[in-house]
């Protein structure tokens, strides 16, 4: 039987470091079809680079098919325009700074082929650094509390949990990690794709958000694996990222939640936001403090002037997997509970 057809695609803006480093395990992936060259694509989305990726690209992987962007459109748009000129079953939106092993597709693909409504899923990733550890931005899975925080089987908050076996099981999440994003390129289009307001950072999560409230299921593969250097583009600890992250958690909220929920989720999580802003500023992290006021008056502009333009999430009776009905924030900082199997137990 012919295995569907996936492409590769990885968003570069000035990466030639990663994708010099990186790209030749990518190249070496292993995809089990009789017609591999036919059916496993990879292409580099150029985000406008200011660096010489696209002469190193043309000079060195002259196989590889590069999608030139006007300008820097940030991950959400930079996907979204350059996934309108791929054709294939399977997208894997993969970060420049990831090294793939080589059985990586393989897993994933012959999960989501057992069960047409898995809409995305996410390999394992590990710490490029640190290989034994779970990755910051992907782990095992990523899941989601109640007002809204995203954590993972393997990292909650800064605790990244060194991987000894303890969540190998395949399985629905909450969300994938865009680090290493399998989607069914159907459903990518059906739902439009990523939100192009965010920009950058929890895209992803909303996008699955809304795949699962289209009844569609979000998963995990652990018998895939990759590892993520991670802050490729906006470090930890940057103020842009601070910003981006605290807008779009508040933006997702909004989109996604019943009115009920967000009338008192949403206030709520402002003013926690407001604790760890201050938290930040006493402990000497003005730019901390000055990107969460940011981003929560870029958020009520968006409330008043953006949201009645953005378009309403597909909603059916889909059942939301990977949702912590608890809070993460309290069995972390007050319960002191470092783990995921601590905070949520066995899943």
């Amino acid at each position: 039987m012919i295995q569907p057809s996936v492409a590769i695609v990885i968003l570069n803006w000035n990466g030639r470091g990663f994708l010099e480093k990186f790209l030749p395990s990518v190249t070496a992936s292993v995809y089990n079809n009789p017609q591999d060259a036919l059916h496993k694509k990879l292409i580099i989305a150029d985000n406008a680079s200011t660096d010489d990726s696209v002469i190193f690209l043309q000079e060195h992987y002259p196989q590889v098919t590069i999608i030139q962007n006007s300008h820097n459109e940030g991950f959400a748009r930079g996907y979204n325009t350059a996934l309108k000129q791929v054709e294939a079953d399977y997208y894997v939106l993969l970060n420049s700074d990831v090294e793939v092993t080589s059985n990586w597709i393989e897993p994933v693909i012959t999960l989501m082929e057992s069960d047409n409504t898995i809409a995305a899923c996410q390999p394992k990733l590990l710490a490029y650094h640190h290989k034994d550890q779970f990755e910051y931005a992907g782990a095992s899975g990523g899941w989601l509390d109640k007002l809204g925080y995203p954590f993972m089987r393997g990292r909650v908050f800064d605790v990244c949990e060194t991987d000894n076996g303890q969540y190998e099981n395949a399985g629905p999440c909450f969300w994938a990690s865009g680090a290493a994003f399998f989607v069914r390129s159907s459903v990518f289009h059906e739902l439009g794709g990523f939100d192009a307001f965010f920009f950058a950072h929890q895209e992803e999560i909303d996008f699955c958000w809304r795949a699962q409230l289209a009844g569609y299921k979000i998963y995990v593969q652990p018998a895939s694996v990759v590892f993520h250097v991670g802050g490729g583009t906006l470090p930890k600890g940057n103020s842009l990222k601070a910003f981006l992250n605290f807008r779009n958690n508040l933006i997702m909220l909004a989109k996604n939640l019943p009115l009920g929920s967000a009338f008192w989720k949403i206030p709520f999580r402002m003013f926690l936001d407001a604790l760890s802003a201050w938290r930040g500023l006493l402990s000497g992290d003005r730019g901390y403090f000055f990107a969460i006021c940011k981003s929560h008056f870029y958020f009520l502009g968006w409330l008043l002037f953006i949201k009645k333009r953005t378009k309403s999430a597909i909603k059916t009776d889909g059942k939301l997997y990977g949702f912590y009905k608890g809070s993460v924030v309290w069995a972390y900082f007050i319960q002191k509970k470092k783990t995921f199997l601590e905070i949520v137990g066995g899943k």
